[in-house]
C-alpha cells in the first residue's frame, strides 16, 4: 500500500477465496493466529481501518484511520488526543474496528475495549508514518480546518519548509484495542458467503459460523 497526500493506493495480491481458512469447515481455533495470517507484516504498509465509537449522546461515530499494528493480542491505531474519537474513548472505551480488503474480498470486524498505548509504541508508530502524515499530526486542527483554502495551503507549505522532519507532537496518542469478539468474512464466488464469529469467554475463544 502506498500512502500519498489525500488518498491511499493499496496493492494487494489476489486472494484464493476458496482455500482461505474462513471457508474451511473446521475453522482455526485461535482468531489471533488467523488475524496475523490475514494482516500485513511488520515491514509492510498499514491497512485502512474504520474506527467506530459512541459519543456522549449515544450516537455512533465512524472514521477511517490506519491500523498501526497487531501484536497478537491488541489492535493499535493512533490519533490526535484532542480528536472527537479520543474524547469518545475517554468516556466509553468500547469500540468497533472494521478492516475491509480491496475488491471486497475480505473483512475483519473487531469489537473490544480500547486503552491508551504505551509511549514507546506510539513513538514507533509515528516514526513509520509518511512525511505527509507526520505533518498532518501537527496541522490537522479545528483552527486550520476553519481557514480559507488558500491560507491552509500557505500554512502547510510554510510548516513543511520549517520542519522537514517534524518531531512527534505532544498530542499524538495511541490506543490498543483488546478484542472480545472478532468476525472474519471472505467472499465466495461459488456459494453463499459466510462469517466465522469468535467470542472470548473465561475459558478462551469459542467460534461459530454466521451468514455472510
Amino acid at each position: 500500500m502506498q500512502t500519498m497526500p489525500g488518498r491511499l493506493i493499496v496493492d494487494v495480491p489476489l486472494i484464493d477465496r476458496r482455500t482461505d481458512p474462513v471457508q474451511s469447515d473446521a475453522p482455526w481455533e485461535d482468531p489471533a493466529a488467523l488475524a496475523v495470517d490475514w494482516l500485513p507484516g511488520a515491514d509492510e504498509e498499514r491497512m485502512p481501518m474504520t474506527v467506530s465509537t459512541v459519543d456522549a449522546e449515544g450516537f455512533p461515530g465512524a472514521r477511517t484511520v490506519l491500523l498501526s499494528e497487531f501484536d497478537g493480542e491488541r489492535f493499535f491505531f493512533h490519533t490526535d488526543a484532542a480528536s472527537q474519537k479520543a474524547a469518545d474513548l475517554t468516556a466509553n472505551p468500547k469500540v468497533s474496528l472494521t478492516i475491509l480488503w480491496p475488491g471486497f474480498t475480505r473483512q475483519l470486524v473487531v469489537q473490544g475495549t480500547a486503552e491508551i498505548a504505551p509511549p514507546d509504541e506510539a513513538s514507533r508508530a509515528y516514526a513509520t508514518r509518511s512525511p505527509y502524515l507526520r505533518q498532518l499530526a501537527w496541522l490537522n486542527t479545528t483552527e486550520n480546518a476553519r481557514l480559507p483554502r488558500a491560507e491552509r495551503e500557505q500554512r502547510w507549505a510554510a510548516f513543511a519548509a520549517q520542519h522537514p522532519e517534524p518531531a512527534q507532537p505532544d498530542g499524538w496518542v495511541g490506543y490498543g484495542v483488546t478484542p472480545h469478539r472478532m468476525l472474519f468474512w471472505v467472499s465466495h464466488p461459488g456459494a453463499p458467503s459466510r462469517r466465522v464469529e469468535y467470542t472470548r469467554t473465561s475459558r478462551g475463544w469459542t467460534h461459530r459460523h454466521l451468514p455472510g
